[in-house]
């Protein structure tokens, strides 16, 4: 039963998660049960979630559910009335379910669904840019840290004063490879790789023609220019012809021979046969020059200018060169952004790889200690750490405190004081993370670093508890859980248990009401013989004596020796549930055909005894229909009682509101 149970709340899960207004003045009660109200926001939100597509508001949909949720809210009213809110199993029970939602909801909500929208947005277009970079490595010491930073705010000094982004960027930049082009970096699209999040949202936010402020990479220190914007490109798939040019050879003849594959192109060619036989790629031409879908900067911008540039499937290019040769292109098919709801599925794993994930949720964790005020008693950490000593970089190390151990180490603005004992209560708990400090940290910063964590931790489970004030969704989706709880446990007792344990009331029920329902169909009382020979002559003599005598006969007759070699079960068939036995002829001493049995590599037949006409099933021959019977007459007993027991009043102006 706790099986099902837990399946039908998982279902909660799965449920797309729909918009809840707060209750307001704009807010107003569809129906009470008694002095239980629910206002419209909540019945629209359930009823859109479970109706799904077919949510659609008519008249005959929109009273079929008023109905249904009218008698679920009685029920659950029943449940309290029964105080089994009151239970520790089931109030652990849903504890269980909040943390294992909260978990994962305040990171989706803050966090992961933020940073989504944001990727989505970004990948519908492709930006330009050009940067100016002066390079520091992610762990230089102060020094060096400062001359860079010095030298980069020249280059934006230069820049104010009025020199062009391309003479700065031969000045300043130390990007080798684009310095002498101003420190244009082509065209691209998001999402940047990890570590270069700064400079996708410096390309992204800066209008065209600007310059960012000072931004920092893994790389250094970076000013960003946006060039051009352009709708995203996507992905195109190609074939292409490569005459390669060799260096010392008269690059004419290379560019004769493009030609003339071209020539043959325009005189009906074929062109996989072409690449086949004449492109010198050699890795695509055996595919008929197909290298496949590519999108922006995979090749050079020549190549991909010419790519994206064809206009429809087939449709090739003239010749043209890159670095590698010359090269016809001729557009297999293309593909555009993915819909909305399939790229947002795919940007999920991408965005929590990327180090935003760690950036957003850093900025959250920032803003929860702001918006609570959050207090770090350092003298009383500094106080902690000085007991400390070797022990502490060790599974074998323990919580020692004493006095200090009640000493308050953090305060959650008003709300909560955390104690040095609820700490080491955090540090006993990530034993790995603490003996794992020892390769990098001092015992001092160590301790530091560690409890670090542990503000960030508290800071997210004090945000935790606020869910149900903060996110109406999620306040909505916790009282479905301890609704539907609540819901099952008062069925199970009502209806369920008292189903499959009242013993009088079944046989009471069966005997008055449903007797008559459940009768068995003509039947046959059938004999199942095996032998254990593969003796065909056997067989048959087996077959002619037990086609005039009894099984007992049959056994005592041919079971001569210690190993029995012909067995038979007796069996009843009812009519049309058996295909062997239906297709045989319905009438007492017929025999079935010889079946082989491969792995006794013996026989089997059988032998109909007698035919049974229609009767009526017995209670335990209908034992579990009549329970399910009884269960629903236990259900609708149920919903009477209820609808004597509370007044429902709907408010029918509310009602008539929601009919589109």
């Amino acid at each position: 039963m706790k099986h099902l149970r837990n399946a039908l709340l998982g279902l909660l899960f799965l449920g797309p998660m729909v918009s809840l207004q707060a209750q307001s003045q704009e807010d107003p009660i569809l129906f009470s049960v008694d002095n239980d109200q629910v206002p419209v926001s909540e019945f629209v939100y359930i009823y859109t979630k479970t109706n799904g597509l077919k949510a659609d508001f008519g008249r005959p949909s929109l009273s079929e559910y008023l109905d249904l949720y009218k008698k679920f809210k009685m029920k659950v009213r029943r449940a309290r009335e029964m105080k089994l809110d009151t239970i520790p199993s089931l109030k652990n029970e849903l504890a269980g379910y909040r943390k294992q939602l909260a978990s994962n909801y305040l990171i989706d909500k803050e966090v992961t669904n933020q940073l989504i929208q944001e990727a989505y947005e970004r990948i519908q277009e492709d930006v330009r840019v050009s940067h100016i970079l002066v390079k520091l490595e992610a762990d230089a010491s102060p020094e060096d840290t400062v001359i860079a930073r010095k030298k980069i705010v020249e280059a934006k000094k230069a820049l104010a004063a009025g020199k062009s982004f391309l003479e700065v960027a031969r000045m300043y930049s130390e990007d080798e490879s684009t310095a002498t082009k101003g420190g244009d970096l082509g065209f691209f699209t998001a999402l940047f790789p990890s570590g270069f999040y700064a400079l996708e949202t410096a390309a992204y936010e800066t209008p065209k023609g600007e310059v960012s402020d000072i931004i920092r990479t893994k790389l250094g220190y970076h000013l960003v220019r946006v060039t051009d914007r352009r709708p995203a490109r996507g992905e195109i798939e190609v074939a292409h012809i490569l005459v390669r040019k060799i260096k010392g050879d008269n690059s004419a003849d290379a560019r004769t021979k493009i030609d003339s594959i071209y020539h043959a192109l325009k005189n009906g060619a074929d062109f996989d046969e072409l690449a086949r036989e004449l492109s010198e790629d050699k890795l695509s031409a055996a595919k008929g020059g197909n290298i496949g879908f590519f999108g922006i900067n995979r090749y050079e911008s020549s190549f991909e200018d010419a790519a994206f540039g064809l206009f429809a499937d087939g449709d090739y290019t003239k010749p043209f060169e890159t670095s590698s040769g010359y090269h016809i292109v001729k557009r297999i098919s293309k593909r555009g952004i993915d819909s909305e709801d399939l790229a947002k599925r795919r940007l999920e794993p991408l965005v929590k790889r990327n180090e935003r994930f760690e950036l957003a949720k850093t900025s959250m964790i920032q803003k929860i200690k702001s918006e609570i005020g959050v207090e770090e008693q350092n003298d009383v950490l500094i106080k902690y750490t000085q007991m400390q000593n070797d022990s502490f970089y060790t599974f074998l190390w323990r919580p020692s405190s004493g006095k200090l151990g009640s000493k308050t180490i953090l305060k959650l603005g008003k709300h909560k004081d955390v104690s040095v004992a609820e700490f080491e209560d955090f540090l006993l708990k990530n034993a790995g993370k603490r003996v794992n400090q020892k390769r990098t940290n001092d015992l001092v910063s160590g301790i530091r670093v560690l409890f670090d964590e542990f503000v960030k931790d508290e800071c997210i489970k004090f945000e935790e508890s606020q869910l149900e004030d903060k996110y109406p969704d999620f306040k909505a989706l916790m009282r479905e859980y301890e609704e539907g709880i609540l819901l099952f446990e008062a069925t199970k007792r009502i209806v369920w248990d008292r189903a499959g344990q009242d013993t009088i009331g079944l046989e009471a029920f069966f005997a008055n009401e449903v007797k008559d329902k459940y009768q068995w169909g003509e039947r046959a009382r059938v004999t199942y013989y095996s032998l254990k020979s593969s003796d065909t002559e056997l067989l048959e003599d087996v077959r002619k004596f037990a086609d005039g005598q009894p099984s007992d006969k049959v056994l005592k007759k041919f079971n001569k020796g210690d190993e029995p070699i012909l067995s038979a079960r007796e069996l009843i068939y009812e009519h049309g549930k058996n295909p062997a036995v239906d297709e045989m002829v319905w009438a007492p001493g017929t025999l079935s055909y010889n079946e082989e049995d491969k792995r006794s590599k013996g026989w089997n037949f059988m032998k109909i005894e007698e035919i049974l006409p229609p009767t009526p099933k017995t209670l335990d021959e209908a034992r579990g229909y009549v329970i399910a019977d009884y269960q629903d007459k236990l259900e609708k007993d149920w919903i009477h009682e209820l609808k004597e027991r509370y007044q429902v009043k709907v408010n029918q102006q509310v009602f008539e509101s929601l009919i589109k």
